[in-house]
């Protein structure tokens, strides 16, 4: 997965640049429909791909030239009427250089909308001025209704985000994941986006997804609530050539470090990541939890599934004193959850890491791949709901889950101690401990309620690895041959 400069797209997002009225409508709409998008989408597949060229321009337009750069507030898109569902863009940049072209669907019209360099106040000599008549937009974002904050944003390849309920962005989507554990990733990007408004908070996105190996029709129905932001996504793909890895309903993190990492850390705030947990509901009502690592070399872990429920990259610490971080605050990072609209069949959901040494590379990447191989010619579709919230776990199972991981040395020479905290467990509760290891050896167990945390049960395990190498640990807590808690699993070294 290629390294995303975070500082460059928090830039890009904090942006203000705003379309003016004049140019809301223009003389060339043309007829639009979901289906039509689909067909014009196979026919592109057809053809041999040819990607856009960057702007020229683009790569003068740094972090510092970005940030300057300031539109007017009124001239918003939707701005003069009510909700949550105004629209502002984002000029082309050196982390977005390639420009996307937007239209404004209505009553099933599209209408282009033409980039025009006087939609800005920027300092003299800034570089977003200077970009020419013709540069295009790099992308969008949705206003809130006071129009001081974005609750949606579309910018770089196929990448989207959305923020927590408390208006705090952290990790983001893609529309596509291509052979990003391969070491050779391939970025599609939507070349063409069209935007209806839909609701007073919600907004229908269509967009128009392209490639060397795809291309796709997508469209995303989204809207803002109390809890978050809701999208339903519908895709059609055309694979061009076969594809080895096709990851579906992705989605991408930082994680540097945590409280059972510490080392890693040569930041004086205790724990800095947007997400510590993977989750997956199984079909079978299985709920497995894989706590996040900063590896030492590129790591995938793949779990091998048939009909998922559902699976999410998760910031499930929300307890400020443990990042006691006062300025991008992570304990109010979001939630992203994936919900298949219809069953999936088997294959795996991967999670891939790479190292990283600081907070500005997402470095963490989770998503679905099929078992079925990616063939050219043969159509795909996929149909799924993302949840962008502060939930810190799927839709409640009434199993105890992972609350916190220690790490250190354990009691003998040479061992490892993993300490794990689950909550949720019921007071005078005796779970039976059931672990298993790969690469290594138990030494010893024990679990207990910590005195004074409510419902938290500690269970501490000694191990011996094989070597230098990882050890896989497997854990749950369980009253007999029932589950009691989520099935944790956990890589010691790696």
């Amino acid at each position: 997965m290629t390294k995303i400069d975070r500082r460059a797209m928090i830039a890009a997002s904090g942006a203000a640049l705003l379309l003016p009225s004049a140019l809301r409508a223009q003389p060339r709409a043309e007829a639009f429909s979901w289906e039509g998008l689909v067909a014009r989408a196979q026919q592109l597949a057809r053809a041999r791909y040819a990607d856009t060229p960057a702007h020229p321009g683009a790569a003068r337009v740094d972090y510092d030239a970005l940030h300057a750069a300031r539109f007017r507030d009124d001239r918003t898109l939707w701005g003069d009427l009510p909700g949550d569902t105004g629209v502002r863009f984002f000029p082309l940049s050196n982390t977005a250089p390639q420009p996307v072209q937007i239209a404004i669907v209505e009553r099933g019209q599209a209408t282009p909308l033409r980039y025009d360099p006087a939609m800005f106040d920027a300092p003299a000599g800034n570089a977003v001025a200077a970009l020419g008549p013709d540069a295009g937009f790099a992308g969008f974002r949705i206003m809130n209704a006071r129009r001081d904050g974005d609750w949606l944003s579309f910018i770089g390849a196929s990448y989207f985000r959305a923020p927590s309920p408390q208006k705090q962005f952290g990790l983001s989507a893609r529309a596509i994941a291509i052979n990003t554990s391969l070491g050779k990733e391939e970025f599609p990007r939507f070349t063409h986006f069209w935007l209806e408004r839909t609701g007073d908070s919600s907004v229908t996105i269509y967009a128009l997804l392209d490639g060397t190996s795809i291309a796709g029709a997508y469209r995303f129905v989204s809207s803002l609530g109390a809890d978050g932001v809701r999208q339903d996504v519908t895709a059609a793909l055309f694979p061009r050539t076969a594809i080895p890895e096709l990851g579906l309903m992705p989605m991408t993190s930082m994680f540097w470090y945590d409280q059972a990492n510490r080392v890693q850390g040569t930041d004086w705030r205790p724990e800095i990541h947007d997400s510590d947990l993977l989750s997956i509901a199984s079909a079978d009502g299985t709920a497995h939890a894989r706590p996040l690592v900063n590896p030492s070399a590129p790591l995938v872990s793949a779990f091998a599934e048939r009909d998922p429920r559902g699976f999410g990259l998760l910031q499930r610490d929300r307890d400020f004193d443990h990042y006691q971080d006062d300025g991008v605050y992570y304990d109010r990072r979001p939630s992203l959850w994936a919900t298949p609209a219809r069953p999936l069949g088997p294959g795996e959901v991967r999670l891939y890491a790479f190292p990283t040494d600081s907070e500005y590379t997402d470095n963490v990447a989770a998503y679905w791949t099929p078992a079925v191989a990616v063939r050219p010619g043969r159509r795909i579709d996929a149909r799924y709901r993302l949840d962008w919230s502060a939930a810190t776990a799927p839709a409640s199972t009434g199993l105890a889950v992972v609350q916190n991981i220690w790490r250190g040395r354990g009691g003998e020479a040479g061992s490892d101690r993993l300490v794990v905290d689950f909550s949720g467990v019921a007071a005078g509760s005796t779970p039976d401990i059931w672990s298993d290891i790969k690469g290594g050896t138990l030494l010893k167990s024990a679990g207990y309620p910590v005195l004074g945390k409510a419902g938290c049960y500690r269970v501490v395990l000694d191990l011996r690895r094989n070597g230098a190498g990882s050890a896989d640990i497997r854990l749950q807590l369980r009253a007999g041959n029932r589950a009691f808690s989520e099935y944790v699993h956990y890589p010691v070294g790696a």
